[in-house]
């Protein structure tokens, strides 16, 4: 039933619980065969290790036979977190398509022979929470309460077996009693008492504490007096049903004496402090009533122990001894009226112990056995609860969000901290502006521009040399052909240079034409720049907001009060930037309570409605939403005592007229911004047109190089020509001697359309003898088709409307460029004669080209190329 066990140096006995026993089964068999049914012989198999674990716990339960009591503790407590286990996974009852082979067996801890048989886990969960309890008593009872550390420890035992009694009480009781066969030592009432009864043992392990540590008397009738309420109720629990006549005499009569005794020394130790006091009426009242409590609780002292009983006798003798003198001295000293027992006030008391909570200890969420095996009532349980979670996570999340946004808006309509900002010499631009603003200052800003326009100044420069040199080249052909052709008269029979050159001719006026508007399209570019300069100018200030107006100090102030009131706002401001930091930091937690709120292994161990377990795990959620409650209100509040300090501060600082100069300067450098576009974009136009303009004329230049150097071949061949008829060479002679007679001057070979690169025509002249020159006139091979000499008139290059400034004629409609200079000047205007000697002339002069450098500025300026069907700003015109 109990072990007793004393102290020497209290001579106190304690009592500990014996285990329930039990009978051996067979859970292995039972439960593998439930899953080879329910689930697969293959789960069965994984999960072999586990049925054998389990298997070994019971087997290790049933023989009792572990030599250390920690031991046994250790094996109750994995045995029940096992159980809470098989509880969820396996349904255990006499129901066909349950476990239905098992029945528990235990007997009753008080009376033996008494014992319950059912086929329910719920009574093989109450034994095993008994049980633990009952360990735990018995550990307490074997430390050596003598010693400080002894008495500590025990009262940690007795606490741990409190906390497994109220377990069970709590949670296995009711469960375990609903079957037909039970017993009283599960039943909720006895596992009350004996949670009474084990804080009683751990608080007068404290009182023999306190005792040894010499506090004050107060202090010990305080625990003593606890001691005696837990004894109290103990003993009252024990006579009344169904413990009445459940339990030996000699386990009420312990329990009624340790009241009796623990009351009897509170008030012999409250006695002892009204002494002190020399309120002797009221000593003399307490130390009767002790008197009274023993003297009654004697009465029934059969079969308790007799080292407890000597304990009464001394206290007995205390209490006598110092009632006999304080009647003495009220007697002869004090002469007061002693108050009834009845009217006393109650004794003060004071708990020093509670029940160790067992949740944690039994909490099997963490255990790994049977895991694979997730029923479906738990796998819905889970997803209801995690929607649960998401609704209140996406609740709270869109909370924290409007209050960060309510902040933001609320700060912009007052324009803050923008304008404390201003007051600190931090001015700043909108974020648009001023990227706007540093796009304009990296392209080189307004003092660029100038050199920009001289690069268009040079670039029309060499485009007109280009032009000049060409015109020249021709001009001088012309000049010569006319002085032969006065020389030789009628036999000079080559056509005239102005019929074979009017294409390149009329091409090379209209580029003139384009050129001179081009020219007074630069001039209007010029007189822009000038005439906005001072407008734009404001775009090369480094740093922008310079140019910014400023926000200054009052100059007259009558109570000098500026600094408190920016200081107050700031303040303010400061509180507001804290919320939102909290805010931030309440969402992070939202997502990390998210992301470990697992319960699935609590589903899978819970015995009781999944409403409670789901109102329990949903309710540490109430924390966070309290917090971020109070932040969107303690914002709300902010922000209103923000607006009435910025009103004074807008008042104090004239923040109206600052904010209409500020709009006014932003007006201006938006408008800079968009006439140096403007002005950019033209003038990037402009360089387009003379890079194009440049390899236009150049590809003309280098027709007009090719039909010279043609020409001056031909003359050279005409000269001999005429020479011999004049020296009184036959016609025949030639035909004889040379190669087939000449067609007519009129009629030269076709020309190759794929022209190789163009010669200079100097390196012809230095190296034309060097080289073996085959005859001018050839027999035309078959496959070669005709192509119409120098006395046909060749097809217009393009239209002849003269183009706008700065626009090359469009190939297609829609194009925004001037086509390539390969595009319209790629085929020769005149027919020409190429031959060996040709190609080796424009070989050498490839290599005499192939070091010199490009013509300048055929680089496009910064700007990305024209996409529009016209040159903006009204500067260059279709």
């Amino acid at each position: 039933m109990a072990a007793q066990s004393s102290s020497p140096a209290t001579t106190n006995i304690m009592l500990a619980i014996y285990e329930k026993k039990t009978t051996s089964i067979d859970l292995y068999r039972s439960l593998r065969n439930y899953i080879t049914f329910v689930y697969s012989e293959r789960e069965a198999q994984n999960l072999e290790d586990d049925l054998q674990t389990l298997k070994q716990y019971r087997s290790d339960l049933e023989r009792q036979s572990d030599p250390s009591p920690t031991a046994r503790r250790d094996l109750l407590q994995t045995y029940y977190k096992a159980l809470c286990l098989v509880e969820t996974r396996f349904p255990i009852s006499s129901d066909k398509d349950h476990v239905n082979t098992l029945t528990f067996v235990w007997h009753d801890a008080f009376k033996n022979k008494l014992k319950a048989s059912q086929q329910s886990i719920h009574l093989e969960k109450a034994a095993v929470l008994f049980n633990l309890g009952a360990v735990y008593s018995q550990i307490g009872l074997s430390y050596d309460r003598a010693t400080v550390e002894g008495r500590k420890q025990a009262i940690h035992a007795f606490i741990a077996a409190a906390g497994a009694f109220a377990y069970l009480r709590d949670n296995a009781s009711a469960k375990a009693s609903m079957g037909s066969s039970t017993t009283v030592d599960v039943s909720v009432e006895c596992a009350g008492m004996l949670e009474r009864l084990m804080l009683a043992q751990a608080q007068e392990c404290v009182f023999e504490n306190t005792i040894a540590k010499g506090s004050t008397p107060g202090v010990c009738a305080k625990i003593s007096r606890q001691v005696g309420i837990y004894y109290e109720e103990a003993f009252a629990a024990l006579n009344v049903a169904p413990l009445k006549d459940h339990f030996d005499r000699a386990w009420i009569a312990h329990v009624q004496l340790k009241a009796a005794l623990f009351f009897a020394e509170a008030c012999y130790r409250y006695s002892l402090e009204l002494h002190e006091k020399e309120e002797i009426a009221e000593e003399i009242a307490r130390l009767r009533t002790a008197v009274s409590a023993l003297a009654e609780a004697k009465k029934n002292s059969r079969g308790a122990a007799a080292q407890l009983l000597d304990a009464i006798s001394k206290l007995e003798a205390n209490i006598n001894r110092n009632l006999e003198r304080a009647v003495k001295e009220n007697d002869r000293v004090y002469l007061m009226r002693v108050p009834s027992p009845h009217s006393l006030p109650l004794l003060p008391s004071f708990s020093m112990v509670k029940p160790l909570p067992m949740n944690d200890v039994l909490d099997a969420s963490k255990e790994k056995m049977f895991a694979s095996l997730v029923p479906d009532n738990s796998a819905k349980a889970l997803s209801r609860y995690t929607e649960m979670v998401d609704d209140v996570i996406r609740t709270q999340a869109e909370k924290l969000q409007q209050g960060s946004e309510l902040a933001r808006v609320r700060l912009k309509e007052m324009d803050l901290p923008d304008s404390i900002l201003v007051l600190e010499g931090s001015v700043t631009l909108p974020q648009d502006l001023k990227e706007d603003v540093e796009a304009v200052q990296i392209s080189g800003g307004p003092t660029g521009l100038e050199a920009e326009l001289q690069q268009l100044k040079d670039l029309r420069r060499v485009n007109q040399e280009l032009l000049i040199q060409t015109e020249e080249l021709l001009q001088k052909e012309a000049t010569e052909d006319s002085q032969f052709r006065s020389q030789f008269g009628t036999r000079w029979t080559r056509p005239h240079s102005s019929t074979l050159t009017k294409n390149l001719l009329d091409r090379l006026n209209r580029f003139a034409g384009n050129l001179k508007q081009a020219a007074e399209s630069d001039a209007r570019i010029e007189r822009s720049v000038r005439d906005n300069y001072g407008h734009i100018a404001i775009l090369d200030k480094r740093p922008i907001e310079s140019a910014l107006p400023t926000l200054s100090r009052p100059i007259m102030s009558l109570d000098a009060n500026e600094d408190a009131i920016v200081g107050a706002l700031k303040q303010s401001l400061r509180q507001l930037e804290n919320l939102g930091a909290q805010r931030a930091g309440l969402e992070d937690m939202l997502k990390e309570m998210k992301r470990k709120d697992d319960i699935l292994p609590k589903l899978m161990t819970s015995t009781g409605s999944y409403d409670d377990l789901f109102r329990k795990e949903i309710a540490k959620y109430d924390s966070i939403c309290q917090d971020i409650g109070h932040n969107i209100e303690a914002q709300e509040q902010l922000l209103f005592h923000i607006q009435a300090q910025n009103e004074q501060f807008s008042a104090v600082f004239n923040l109206e007229d600052y904010r209409a100069s500020r709009e006014k300067c932003y007006k201006q450098i938006q408008a800079a911004v968009a006439k140096y576009r403007e002005i950019k974009d033209n003038i990037n136009e402009g360089l387009k047109f003379y890079v194009t303009l440049q390899d236009a004329i150049t590809n003309i230049k280098q027709q007009s190089s090719d039909f010279v150097m043609t020409r001056s071949i031909q003359c050279r061949e005409m000269m001999e020509d005429v020479q011999r008829q004049v020296a009184g060479l036959s016609f025949q002679d030639r035909k004889n001697t040379s190669s087939p007679s000449p067609a007519p001057y009129n009629n030269y070979p076709p020309v190759n359309h794929q022209r190789s690169p163009p010669a200079d025509p100097q390196n012809v002249h230095q190296h034309g003898h060097s080289q073996q020159t085959p005859p001018y006139y050839h027999q035309p091979q078959q496959e070669q088709s005709p192509m119409p000499g120098y006395a046909h008139p060749l097809p217009p290059y393009s239209t002849s409307q003269t183009p706008p400034p700065y626009h090359i004629p469009h190939p297609t409609p829609g194009a925004p460029y001037p086509p390539q200079p390969g595009q319209e000047y790629g085929q020769p205007a005149y027919p020409g004669w190429r031959g060996p000697y040709y190609n080796n002339a424009q070989q050498q002069q490839q290599q005499q080209q192939g070091s010199m450098p490009r013509p300048p500025y055929t680089v496009p300026g910064p700007y990305p190329p024209y996409q529009g069907g016209s040159i903006g700003g009204g500067y260059y015109k279709q």
